[in-house]
């Protein structure tokens, strides 16, 4: 991840934009504190695609659809 400062992106704004559009993500900072940040249109994406990649590794997932021993009662 890149961080830079906003007047520096200021002056290499097509030079930025286009790492961006490569799939670079871009922080911009105002005196050192972020302010924004800069992802590629398919960023999202890609993060969840990453996170449930993640999460296959460890879920266990049971007998969905056998009935339940316990009683159950939808008034209460």
């Amino acid at each position: 991840m890149l961080s830079i400062g906003i007047s520096e992106f200021r002056a290499k704004m097509n030079l930025i934009l286009q790492k961006v559009q490569n799939g670079e993500v871009v922080t911009l900072t105002s005196r050192g504190a972020e302010v924004a940040r800069l992802v590629p249109p398919d960023f999202a994406q890609a993060a969840a695609r990453q996170e449930l990649e993640r999460l296959r590794q460890t879920a266990v997932i049971g007998d969905v659809l056998s009935p339940l021993a316990e009683r159950w009662d939808a008034a209460e």
